[in-house]
């Protein structure tokens, strides 16, 4: 099975590295110097890798027969993938491949069914599921421990705890008026 695990930036200087925006948790085994990985589009591969190091908190990476910045710059926006085992687990108790959770199905902690797994989006502050829901509208799960409760790879499901408005339109306001429009001291609130 086949994994995106980096996406190829800009040039960095004039020796052929390249800046990379790594899509894997696991970067030091799949983007190992000697890591020979398949590229999207296929033309521009196989790459293999040549040195890697850390410079000013990105990825940089050589390629060999990537030796100067016209070369490297030619690789910008390529993707780079992997080979995996897709019955391999990630290190982590908690972690999970995407080839996993496609297709999950999504209930609540009460079984109500809400969907299924479509794409998962992976964004700077967390990861999103893309769930398909029965009348095939879509809603978006953010894939956070308060929120997915559980992971269940052998009944592929997964539970969910959604707060008020995450997967239905009846949103709690939290308000200081009651019902009447008085706010909880007795007063209307309106007086000045």
């Amino acid at each position: 099975m086949q994994l995106v695990v980096a996406r190829i930036g800009r040039a960095h200087g004039i020796k052929g590295e390249v800046t990379v925006e790594v899509r894997t948790d696991e970067p030091e085994l799949r983007l190992a110097p000697g890591a020979v990985l398949a590229t999207d589009p296929a033309s521009a591969g196989p790459l293999t890798i040549e040195t890697g190091r850390v410079h000013s908190g990105r990825l940089l990476l050589r390629f060999e027969g990537v030796r100067d910045r016209t070369a490297a710059e030619a690789l910008r926006n390529i993707l780079l993938i992997a080979e995996i085992d897709p019955e391999a687990l990630p290190e982590e108790e908690d972690e999970y491949y995407d080839h996993q959770l496609m297709d999950l199905d999504v209930v609540t902690e009460d079984g109500t069914e809400v969907g299924r797994i479509t794409e998962i989006s992976h964004l700077p502050s967390q990861d999103l599921f893309i769930v398909e829901r029965p009348d095939g509208s879509e809603v978006m799960i953010p894939f956070v421990e308060e929120i997915v409760t559980e992971i269940d790879l052998e009944e592929q499901r997964a539970v969910i705890s959604p707060p008020p408005g995450l997967i239905d339109d009846r949103a709690e306001i939290a308000s200081s008026r009651d019902e009447t429009g008085e706010a909880a001291d007795g007063s209307s609130g309106d007086e000045a």
